[in-house]
């Protein structure tokens, strides 16, 4: 299964902002974008090389969707795909694209608070950790549609991480309204599509349309 396995606080500070790749770190001082905030590479510490740089509408198209990318952890060919489903389905572009980024089963796992980023979501689903409709399953970028339910399978509750769980899931964010969660069965339902407003605002879908209508 190929995967970014490089160093993903380089890829926060190439987009001038915190992504939260690394779950909890992000927010103590250990981050990286904290101590390093200007661009990796030999001339991101110049303030003059900055200064002087002009963006295109390429570059800010291209920026935008890395962003996307690198957020939910999707390679190049395979985020193209789902600008090719997104294209084929009825309404907007890019608002279908990112519903469907965000159906994926490993964004569901953060999103329901049962992980503490999507990398840690993707690697408890890879691992085997969870059903979805009662059916076991390994595959991250599964699609997820309204009505499926998805739960910590009975023979990995037992392991220390999963016990912790409840309380755990408890102190993060409660989750988007489109999702229903049961901390203490640790389960979860998709209860219909998100729509725009739930999801990232600081993503452009329009730019990542045009970066792929040129």
């Amino acid at each position: 299964m190929a995967r970014y396995r490089g160093p993903v606080c380089k890829l926060c500070r190439r987009e001038g902002e915190k992504l939260f790749l690394k779950g909890e770190r992000c927010f103590s001082a250990k981050c990286s974008f904290e101590r390093r905030s200007y661009p990796p590479g030999q001339h991101g510490q110049s303030s003059a090389y900055r200064g002087r740089r002009r963006y295109s509408d390429f570059n800010r198209q291209l920026r935008a969707k890395q962003k996307a990318r690198r957020l939910y952890g999707v390679l190049e060919r395979q985020f193209r795909r789902y600008y090719q489903t997104a294209l084929q389905r009825h309404g907007l572009t890019g608002e279908n694209l990112l519903q469907i980024l965000e159906s994926r089963l490993d964004n569901v796992v953060y999103r329901l608070g049962f992980a503490a980023s999507r990398a840690e979501a993707r690697q408890l689903v890879t691992h085997g950790h969870f059903n979805v409709n009662r059916r076991r399953t390994d595959v991250p970028s599964m699609l997820l549609s309204p009505g499926d339910q998805i739960e910590v399978r009975e023979g990995s509750r037992k392991r220390k991480y999963f016990k912790e769980l409840p309380d755990l899931a408890e102190a993060r964010s409660a989750p988007p309204a489109w999702l229903s969660r049961d901390v203490k069965a640790l389960a979860g339902t998709v209860m219909r599509v998100p729509e725009r407003t739930e999801i990232d605002g600081n993503l452009n879908e329009q730019l990542i349309v045009e970066y792929y209508s040129r």
